[in-house]
């Protein structure tokens, strides 16, 4: 009876170290994306990707995460939402993190659907800015490198809006996309906290989106993926990595904290890198 007592412990406490582990462990994910329309200038440029912290903390101040941003080597960085989580928010740990990270490279950061429900909102949007990140909201706005010039658009996420409806963000996001992509447009690149609408931000010739929101299916199987995701239900399609559809691409971040469920199984938190390149024609 002692030998299975012993024996219950040991693997208890092996399965509590390896869900720590899981949940701790941060790990870069580098990919590479192509496409013909990059201008020349642009070549190689490296994104590093922050999505869904949730308040998140790895190592001291976050000085693990930061290390692995700064080994990347990043041109700019961008940041897909939730940077806060709504039910416990630590407006002073998001603040100090933007702070670092903007030492690093440009930031350009997006809301998320924890975002809106902050009632404190001003006031972590005023900390962020002044801590240097640059915010987009339903806006775009060009990036030059030496003469070429690609466009960088940000959404607001749709729950901001008294029109929302929960489920359906497709006319808020279709509305924001009308205007800011109406005329003739350059290389662009979309930050947009949901990848659930991946259809729509290619019929709108957005040529690469950064997105979270899905958190890697929360629990993952080998060989089959997410197990649940946020306006995806169960084996959400766009979970994690790079998807790609008639020239367009997204790269879907699984995130870096947990929110309503506080457990990451298979699913280690993730700092994306993202380098683009241009395909000669």
């Amino acid at each position: 009876m002692k030998k299975k007592h012993l024996i219950g412990t040991v693997l208890g406490a092996a399965l509590a170290g390896w869900l720590w582990w899981g949940n701790t462990a941060l790990m870069t994910s580098e990919y590479q994306v192509f496409s013909s329309r990059l201008p020349k200038e642009f070549e190689g440029i490296r994104i590093a990707q922050i999505s869904d912290l949730h308040n998140a903390e790895f190592g001291k101040e976050n000085e693990t995460l930061l290390t692995a941003l700064a080994e990347a080597k990043p041109d700019i960085i961008v940041l897909t939402g939730d940077l806060i989580d709504c039910r416990n928010p630590d407006m002073e740990v998001a603040v100090s993190f933007a702070r670092n990270a903007a030492g690093i490279a440009p930031c350009w950061y997006v809301t998320g659907n924890h975002e809106s429900r902050m009632e404190e909102l001003p006031r972590l949007l005023k900390g962020l800015e002044e801590a240097g990140l640059a915010i987009l909201r339903n806006e775009a706005i060009p990036l030059e490198r030496n003469g070429d010039v690609i466009t960088l658009v940000g959404l607001d996420d749709p729950a901001f809006r008294s029109d929302y409806m929960v489920g359906d963000s497709g006319p808020v996001l279709t509305e924001a996309l009308t205007e800011l992509m109406a005329g003739e447009r350059n290389y662009t690149i979309l930050l947009s906290h949901r990848p659930e609408w991946f259809a729509l931000y290619r019929d709108f010739g957005v040529d690469l989106t950064f997105s979270g929101h899905a958190h890697g299916g929360q629990f993952r199987l080998p060989l089959i993926g997410g197990m649940v995701a946020p306006n995806q239900g169960f084996f959400p399609e766009y979970d994690a990595g790079v998807f790609t559809d008639n020239g367009c691409s997204m790269v879907v971040s699984r995130g870096l904290g947990a929110s309503i469920i506080p457990l990451r199984i298979c699913n280690r938190p993730e700092l994306v890198v993202a380098e683009l390149h241009r395909l000669e024609e």
